[in-house]
């Protein structure tokens, strides 16, 4: 293809008619990743696949893979997408289930869960609104950035690590929207509502990135409607509880809780850039940074605080008991809440339950392009092919899962923080002390699919940095299942917080040997 039909072809929103039997020839190359292989490597010229894909692209379903996205492809001026996707994702119904854990699970009250809250949302949104910049400005997927701090072969290990944490997120996300559908009806039920939103995802991902930017961009108005009504028909319930918890609170439980909220918010970086790779490159970082930031607080802030509220005050209110059960079914609080506003009440539950896509899509998407740059052979799958194996994993497992969700949840969220806390770190310390904030230091078009090319470590840095401050967690952490000396002494769970310094501290001595060892010449950082 001509390097104006490949430009018109990944321009968000066309739709160009394209000779499918000479698409068929290029589809590896422009969907894959490297490393860069000769035509021996390459699917069979005119495949099933190939000849499904040119369809596909034929009306409009986004086919890129990881392939950064050149300069030329990035001119969307709708910056403001970047404020919609993040607002969406975060304003639902697996946001609200975040805040009733400090209640529900470490047994805090109103007013200490919302300092906490206050704390770590504005605190924690700082880092994935950061990470958004990098889509713009260098065209990469946020997987295939990371390549530039762990190494090509290297980067796999957080792509790995990524898909197990969003494949637990879309579990947790179509677990609370098919409890939320079903308790409209006995006849539905759980299980059936987490089908319904199981394939509603699916659809949204497998069109791509056009159409899931479309669907961010109005999805929250039912979100927002049914919250507001939902504060108002608790009003009374909601002013008329106790502040504090009417068991004792100790700092070690606020701390852990504001471990989980950090989890949550933080988790976001590695899929943040992906939702920017063809927007305006010339944007300025703070534009780019302001809206991602202000998408991801204005969000979760009220709607963390909405839960926590909800499930403190649960204690007082015995249909809000009777409907959260053991804490299990966030789907039946809701519906509890909702119910003294009728049959508009159950109307609103329609639109809360199916719009728990707006998060699970992302999640999805994400994980499709994160086990593509795990392995070339991965990516020469389509990304719709890798979003129906998926769904086909999600759904049955979520039905099975859906009586323990706060085991589950508990679980997952401990996982994605002790990770995402050192990958955090090394990408961010390479970006501001290696490369000194300089885009134009990666030279991401020359060096993404090249593991040997000078501009890639070797990743011994990162890797080594990776196993040091995971074990130092260990110390630090608090799980049922564990607990690590420095939280035992009363510190409560401080694994990612400190994680996250010991990760820069670390990464930046280590990276130092290395370059120092590899005796790189010829790179402009």
């Amino acid at each position: 293809m001509s390097p104006d039909e490949i430009e018109e072809l990944e321009r968000p929103g066309s739709i160009m008619k394209v000779d499918p039997e000479k698409l068929s020839l290029e589809l590896t190359s422009e969907t894959g990743c490297g490393p860069r292989t000769d035509d021996s490597e390459k699917g069979p010229p005119g495949g099933i696949v190939q000849r499904i894909t040119a369809v596909l692209v034929q009306w409009g379903v986004e086919t890129n893979g990881i392939v950064p996205i050149p300069e030329e492809g990035r001119t969307d001026p709708r910056l403001y997408q970047i404020f919609f996707v993040w607002f969406s994702a975060n304003a639902n119904v697996l946001t609200m289930a975040v805040g009733t854990v400090g209640p529900a699970f470490y047994g805090l009250g109103i007013r200490d869960s919302f300092l906490v809250i206050l704390v770590v949302d504005v605190v924690t949104s700082a880092i994935p609104a950061y990470f958004a910049v990098f889509g713009p400005k260098l065209g990469t997927r946020g997987m295939v950035q990371s390549r530039f701090s762990w190494g090509y072969y290297g980067a796999s290990i957080p792509s790995i690590l990524n898909i197990v944490s969003l494949q637990g997120y879309l579990i947790l996300n179509t677990i609370i929207g098919g409890q939320t559908l079903g308790s409209i009806s006995a006849h539905l039920g759980a299980s059936l509502g987490i089908v319904i939103i199981g394939i509603t995802t699916l659809v949204v991902v497998f069109s791509g990135y056009r159409v899931l930017h479309w669907y961010e961009t109005y999805v929250w108005i039912p979100n927002v409607v049914a919250l507001i009504v939902m504060l108002g028909v608790s009003g009374k319930h909601l002013v008329n509880a106790p502040l504090s918890s009417p068991f004792p609170t100790s700092a070690s439980a606020m701390m852990t809780f504001g471990a989980t909220l950090a989890a949550t918010v933080v988790s976001y970086a590695p899929l943040t850039p992906d939702y920017g790779v063809y927007h305006d490159h010339k944007a300025s970082t703070g534009r780019i940074f302001a809206y991602a930031y202000l998408g991801l607080l204005v969000s979760s802030l009220p709607v963390h605080l909405l839960g926590a509220a909800f499930a403190a005050t649960a204690l007082y209110v015995p249909s809000w008991q009777a409907g959260l059960g053991n804490g299990n079914n966030i789907g039946g609080l809701i519906a509890a809440v909702l119910s003294p506003a009728g049959g508009f009440g159950k109307f609103l539950l329609v639109p809360l339950s199916l719009t728990a896509p707006s998060q699970c899509a992302p999640a999805m998407y994400t994980a499709c392009t994160s086990l593509m740059t795990v392995s070339a052979r991965f990516a020469r799958i389509p990304r719709y092919v890798l979003a129906m194996i998926s769904t086909a994993i999600l759904i049955p497992v979520a039905i099975v899962g859906s009586t323990t969700f706060y085991a589950i949840f508990s679980d997952i969220l401990g996982f994605i923080g002790y990770w995402i806390a050192p990958f955090c770190a090394i990408v961010l310390t390479e970006h501001f002390m290696y490369r000194r904030n300089l885009w134009t230091s990666y030279h991401v078009l020359e060096a993404w699919d090249l593991p040997s090319h000078p501009n890639l470590p070797r990743g011994f840095a990162a890797l080594s940095t990776f196993v040091i401050t995971i074990g130092f967690i260990v110390l630090c952490m608090e799980q049922e299942w564990w607990t690590g000396p420095i939280a035992r002494s009363g510190t409560g769970d401080v694994g990612m917080l400190l994680g996250f310094v010991v990760g820069v501290i670390v990464y930046g001595c280590a990276r130092a040997l290395e370059r120092k060892w590899e005796n790189r010449n010829g790179v402009i950082w």
